[in-house]
């Protein structure tokens, strides 16, 4: 039955115009599927990473850091809807951050505050530095709207965006082709942001960068606005020759998802390990920070030269693990049939590169917005926005919870009236029930707020703290 579902799938996505590249790095998986493989890394099987090089150690030279960036594109993921947080547009056009400056008092979404990052870049170096998004079917009409007004963006010879693939998603039973005719959009998956390689080598985008005179490329997602350009890095990395190198992160009490490097025991070979590929009793340990002490940013550098020569070689087929991920075809419905969703992780081509590198960098290297949670935080006066747009902790940031009434964007907004409360004295915020919180609120301490079995509000210039609300 499974090689008749490989048949089935290859010609659904044939007939929906995927690329050949894409469409035969899902076959390779479906193999690996088929045959029972659950893409699982056991931690008997590999070892910590050793001490890491530090981002804050390294000597670099103002000349090298400028001639390196000179040299350097940005490619960002930018596929994601944010359908965690409700939503059904590009998550990079949801407001993050109120502007400052020329921009003062207006809504800035996290694409305002990319392009601010690579033009402070460009004016700061004299670097070209291109913008390239990976969007997906769904993100790119608005997104390339979003970007209309910024007509100094693109670069000569460099496209602004291409397209990720989908793949369909796969019945648990039968591995074949799921049909949801309610809504066959939901027959479709992304396939993991291991795509990257599949569609940079159908889009051409790689050959695009080396003919116009660049020779590295720096790659994260849209939602981390902490991965801005960086001269020092760039440098760094054009030191070491490498093909590819990735920023790890020390982890704290908040890193307790993300995928992290190991060391593969039978070849010494440095391999990722997503949390879907941790199995359920390594799960404790492999989140220690005493014996794991790095997350994984999936902050990437290229070396454009290696990566051709590779998407070339493999005509884009990377031979990445495999990452299983089992749903329901309508993610919203828990008695929807079950699916399987074939995934990978860019960062898996660590184990590809012969010779990659790992370096540690700064927390504000990593500030991703995955739920509600983290973008209360990044709204807050815990980050202020410089005039290069980069965000900057004033404080350390607190650990936020807030209750599943949060969730969605819509409803997020709705509690947050007059904007988010000052969290620059917290050190955590528990949020249980449903509050609406008025305006000048502060937040102190170790705070919670209990849940009341029906809405409640914190008032205008109340304070939360561990004993609840003072006015």
């Amino acid at each position: 039955m499974s090689e008749r579902g490989l048949e089935l799938a290859r010609e659904k996505m044939t007939a929906a115009g995927v690329a050949t590249a894409a469409i035969e790095t899902f076959s390779r998986f479906y193999g690996i599927l088929e045959s029972g493989a659950t893409g699982l890394i056991r931690e008997e099987d590999v070892d910590p990473l050793p001490e890491l090089p530090r981002h804050a150690d390294l000597d670099v030279s103002a000349a090298e850091a400028a001639d390196a960036l000179s040299r350097t594109a940005i490619i960002k993921l930018n596929g994601g809807l944010g359908t965690s947080m409700g939503m059904d547009r590009a998550k990079s056009l949801l407001p993050v951050r109120t502007g400052t400056g020329e921009r003062d008092g207006e809504q800035l979404a996290f694409l305002d505050v990319i392009v601010g990052q690579i033009r402070a870049a460009r004016a700061a170096t004299g670097a070209r530095l291109p913008l390239v998004l990976m969007n997906s079917f769904r993100t790119q009409d608005d997104t390339r709207e979003a970007l209309a007004p910024y007509g100094d963006l693109a670069v000569d010879g460099v496209p602004l965006d291409f397209l990720q693939n989908r793949e369909p998603k796969l019945r648990a039973d039968t591995l074949e082709p799921v049909e949801w005719p309610d809504d066959p959009d939901l027959e479709w998956c992304p396939p993991g942001h291991g795509d990257l390689y599949p569609a940079l080598h159908a889009s051409g985008v790689v050959k695009a960068l080396l003919a116009a005179g660049f020779r590295y490329a720096s790659v994260s997602n849209a939602d981390n606005l902490g991965a801005g350009p960086d001269a020092t890095i760039a440098a760094w990395f054009a030191s070491t020759g490498a093909p590819y190198a990735a920023e790890m992160c020390l982890k704290t009490p908040a890193d307790v998802k993300g995928g992290q490097l190991v060391v593969r025991k039978s070849d010494g070979r440095i391999i990722q390990r997503e949390t879907a590929q941790t199995h359920p009793d390594d799960m404790e340990v492999s989140l220690d920070p005493a014996r794991h002490r790095y997350f994984h940013t999936n902050n990437l550098w290229f070396d454009l030269e290696a990566l051709d020569a590779e998407l070339d070689r493999t005509g884009g087929v990377l031979e990445l693990p495999l990452i299983r991920n089992e749903k329901t075809v309508d993610p919203t419905d828990s008695f929807s049939p079950k699916v399987v969703q074939i995934e990978s992780a860019m960062g898996a081509a660590v184990a590809v590169f012969e010779g990659a590198q790992v370096i540690e960098v700064e927390r504000e290297r990593f500030l991703p917005v995955k739920t509600t949670n983290d973008l209360l935080v990044l709204r807050s006066d815990v980050y202020e926005l410089t005039d290069d747009y980069r965000l900057r902790a004033t404080v350390p940031a607190p650990l936020v919870r807030l209750s599943g009434a949060y969730k969605a964007i819509s409803a997020f907004d709705a509690r947050f009236p007059a904007g988010p409360p000052s969290l620059a004295g917290a050190t955590s915020l528990t949020v249980d029930g449903d509050w609406t919180f008025g305006s000048g609120v502060a937040v102190e301490g170790e705070a919670a707020l209990p849940d009341q079995g029906e809405p409640a509000t914190v008032p205008d210039g109340a304070t939360v703290t561990g004993e609840g609300v003072r006015v």
